[in-house]
């Protein structure tokens, strides 16, 4: 309080400043007042007595959400270095009553803006603490909060009430200089704050005491009159609100997650709260063990250079103690030998952190969360703020168990996990998934409850609904294909009921083609996963059936650049579809190969498509070498235009292991590299960017083999590849003794019979 002043003590602090939250301690020991009220919204004081539970470990969240809308949230977060959970376990360790004297949620929540906790200095147009900085000499408020806050030691306090009322003094000047610094809302919270305080004297007197942000306290000391507070707070709207304690992160907590409130670096100042003496050596004794973990050579001497070193810098600048900036100067001179790499490895770590707080099972959820915790606990799948890799094998039920749950919770939007490449592995019973647990998450599970009370239930009947409501065939069928991955056989119905009807009513062949894919891994999938699908096959036949019709005629409209490139990418999604489909549908396959002959011939067919279509027949066994000779010198002759060539060969010899087929193919490279040499130089200029598209996309070992082989030439100048003598190391056609050697290591590799 400032000198002279009467009434109970109001300890202004800086939300989540540990040395904010030890000043309060030793205050309120002081002043041992018979109530305590804290800055918070008081639909959270029926969750306060959960503070005190074995299973309350912070850092945590007070989150409110309309009860109508769970999307509209807002968390109070709290760390154990923050002041107002010093103050809540202050109170509840001596009986004393605490109460949230804010703005109410249901206010706050009503009104159109949307804000994440609550706004600190940093959020508004005027920063109070930038501006005390450089007031007082610094460049840096940061470092002026540290040295005069801080680093004023842990040991006892002759007064703890001077350092509040010297910052209520400094605040007061701010609120007379520049008001309500940008936010008038902050007016109205501060009259409620004000009529919780005479609620509060009516009871206790003066005998209470106030724990809230410094820049509220001159508004809180004012003299101001009841009418004038109930006019403020007069026709606010109203929301009903639910709230609840949720896990938190350090990471979240850090303004650069966004959250206004936040500091710099939430991990130094849990450790610098949590450190009883030798801050900076226990600081430095933890950046050593973990560059240890990650396999960097440091020993005790280097902990102990890096104290000396960090002490030295904090005496040259005249810092009473070392802070975070000379801590990290140290780190990178004496033990990452100045390198950045290690020393952000120690900023994201332990700078920032990545604790994840728990809640008591006695905390307020909907039915939903608790299904998740359950599934969570039995399958032993511990949500974690730190982003880690799990590999499932499908093979195993626990592991399947797991993937279903991901994939359940993915469908309802709340992604816990994403599926990412597997570094085992591509088989079908392998899944990667990627991990990291985020407060907002929780939010998610709220919005998604009204969808049902189980994980599987609520799954279901969303999945179900967005099976109804969808417009167009390629949302089907990523519905189908999400619907098995998640194992949701009692959907399927109505999404298979949905995608009959668009695939029956669809008449464009893209989309037709673009669905397809997405049915066939389905089937995989069922296939792999145990699920019934034979309906979803039918679906899939009947949609290729319909693509073999109408696809040579699409091919043929007169395609653009841009159409033929997109029917291309349908093109090879098709063919692996048919390559999956094909065992259970007879004649399918055959179908798709005469499909592929006929746009491999038709001269109407741009030259991209028929390229492609040649290398694909090529691929699957279904074209003798010499007929893709023949319809390539077709397509490069001296009739063909260019532009027409150069997209036939992109068609071609794009994509995975074409260049390998250049390689091991001289006829074909020759056929190229002769059509290459005649094109004339205004049209090579044109289709130089399609080539270098083609030919850059292959592996420098590849590059480098096909230009090797292109300046020795596969046979002397103007004579056809292939009537010459071969290259040494190369026949003229595939010796099938030698091939048939490594035939049947092959097939057992491959698993075929």
């Amino acid at each position: 309080m400032s000198p002279g002043a009467a009434g109970p003590p109001l300890l202004g602090i800086r939300h989540h400043g540990p040395g904010s939250a030890r000043a309060v301690r030793a205050a309120l020991d002081l002043a041992q007042p018979r109530a305590v009220l804290i800055e918070g919204p008081p639909e959270g004081d029926a969750l306060l007595a959960l503070a005190a539970e074995p299973g309350m470990r912070p850092p945590v969240a007070l989150l409110a959400h309309a009860a109508d809308d769970p999307g509209r949230a807002a968390f109070w977060p709290l760390a154990g270095f923050s002041p107002e959970w010093a103050a809540i376990r202050w109170a509840q360790a001596r009986d004393v009553p605490v109460r949230f004297i804010d703005l109410p949620a249901a206010h706050k929540l009503a009104a159109p803006e949307k804000e994440e906790g609550e706004p600190d200095a940093a959020a508004l147009p005027v920063d109070p603490l930038a501006v005390l900085a450089e007031t007082a000499g610094y460049e840096d408020p940061e470092q002026w909060w540290e040295d005069v806050v801080e680093h004023r030691g842990t040991g006892a306090v002759r007064d703890p009430l001077a350092a509040f009322a010297a910052l209520e003094e400094a605040m007061g000047a701010l609120r007379e200089t520049y008001g309500d610094g940008g936010r008038p809302r902050d007016l109205v919270r501060e009259a409620h704050m004000r009529q919780r305080m005479r609620a509060a004297r009516r009871e206790f007197g003066d005998d209470y005491a106030v724990v809230c942000g410094a820049w509220h306290v001159p508004a809180l000391r004012a003299r101001t009159t009841v009418a004038a507070d109930r006019a403020l707070l007069a026709g606010l709207p109203r929301t009903k609100v639910e709230t609840t304690w949720v896990p938190w992160t350090h990471r979240r907590l850090a303004r650069a997650g966004g959250y206004g409130a936040g500091v710099t670096s939430p991990g130094w100042y849990a450790h610098l709260f949590a450190s009883r003496d030798r801050p900076v050596e226990r600081w430095l004794t933890k950046v050593a063990g973990l560059l240890r973990e990650e396999d960097r050579q440091v020993s005790p001497s280097h902990v102990i250079e890096a104290v000396r070193l960090a002490e030295t810098l904090a005496a040259v600048r005249g810092r009473p103690v070392p802070g975070l900036g000379e801590t990290l100067e140290a780190v990178r001179a004496v033990m990452c030998d100045g390198s950045d790499v290690p020393l952000a490895l120690v900023e994201d770590r332990l700078v920032v952190g990545d604790v994840l707080g728990e809640v008591p099972d006695a905390a307020p959820a909907v039915p939903l969360q608790r299904d998740l915790t359950r599934r969570q606990r039995s399958l032993r799948l511990k949500a974690e703020a730190r982003e880690r890799d799990l590999e499932l094998d499908l093979r195993k039920d626990t592991d399947a168990a797991k993937s279903l749950l991901l994939h359940r919770l993915r469908m309802l939007g709340v992604d816990w996990g994403v599926p990412t490449a597997s570094r085992g592995g591509t088989g079908t019973f392998r899944e990667t998934w990627r991990l990291r647990w985020e407060p907002e998450l929780s939010v998610r599970v709220a919005e998604a409850g009204i969808w049902g009370t189980t994980v599987l239930g609520a799954a279901t009947a969303k999945a179900a609904a967005e099976a109804a409501r969808a417009g167009e065939l390629g949302e089907v069928t990523a519905l189908a294909e999400r619907c098995l991955l998640a194992g949701l056989s009692e959907a399927l119905p109505a999404v298979l009921r949905a995608l009959a009807d668009l695939a029956a009513l669809d008449t464009d062949v893209a989309r037709l083609a673009k669905a397809l894919p997405a049915l066939a891994r389905s089937l995989r999938y069922g296939d792999v996963r145990g699920t019934d699908s034979a309906a979803l096959g039918t679906v899939a036949a009947g949609l290729a059936e319909r693509i073999c019709v109408a696809l040579p005629p699409a091919c043929a409209a007169g395609l653009d650049a841009d159409g033929a490139a997109e029917l291309r990418g349908h093109l090879d999604g098709v063919h692996g579809a048919v390559a999956l489909l094909a065992d259970g549908q007879e004649g399918l396959r055959e179908r798709w190969s005469a499909v592929l002959r006929k746009l491999a011939g038709r001269d109407t067919v741009p030259g991209l498509i028929r390229g492609r279509a040649v290398r694909l027949l090529l691929d699957d066994g279904r074209l003798p070498p010499g007929e893709t000779a023949r319809l390539m010198g077709l397509a490069l002759s001296p009739a063909a235009s260019p532009a027409d060539a150069a997209g036939w060969i992109e068609g071609f010899a794009g994509g995975s292991g074409g260049g390998t087929l250049l390689v091991h193919d001289e006829r074909l490279l020759g056929l190229i590299d002769a059509w290459l040499v005649s094109v004339p130089e205004r049209a090579f200029i044109d289709v130089l960017p399609l080539l270098r598209r083609t030919f850059g996309a292959y592996e420098a070992g590849v590059r480098r083999t096909l230009g090797e082989l292109a300046r020795r030439g596969p046979g002397p100048r103007g004579i056809p590849a292939g009537s010459g003598p071969a290259p040494e190391g190369f026949a003229p056609d595939l010796d099938p003794a030698r091939a048939s050697a490594a035939a049947e290591v092959a097939r057992r590799l491959l698993g075929a019979a």
